[in-house]
């Protein structure tokens, strides 16, 4: 794994979700960065109807959820530990990571279930 996704990767991603769940979301919050600003990831958008919607520079509140992810992660791992390398990293911290890729548990709700799961 490299130190910086591309829109490739992003579309990538996306992709093996769609395979695995059948779905995409109808919209993704993204900051920015050149992997969402991308021309592929606006044409994968564009070809499966998802609404990319971007947070206005400088205003990290637009997303406060991967805001808080971060200051946590980095509090937590990335300021306690040493690595020396990437594969140093990503060997304790991506261990027990679950797939992003893996299928979510059917809500437990009746009301939300696809009428083939009841």
């Amino acid at each position: 794994m490299g130190q910086s996704l591309k829109g490739f990767d992003v579309v990538d991603v996306m992709e093996r979700i769609k395979q695995v769940r059948g779905v995409v979301p109808k919209r993704i919050q993204v900051d920015n960065g050149s992997e969402f600003i991308s021309k592929v990831l606006d044409q994968w958008a564009y070809e499966n109807e998802v609404t990319l919607d971007f947070s206005r520079p400088g205003k990290p509140t637009d997303n406060p959820f991967i805001e808080s992810f971060n200051g946590s992660f980095r509090d937590e791992c990335l300021n306690v530990n040493w690595f020396l390398s990437l594969e140093d990293f990503f060997k304790p911290v991506l261990q027990d990571r679950t797939p992003l890729t893996q299928p979510s548990q059917p809500p437990r709700n009746p009301a939300r279930r696809k009428p083939s799961t009841i």
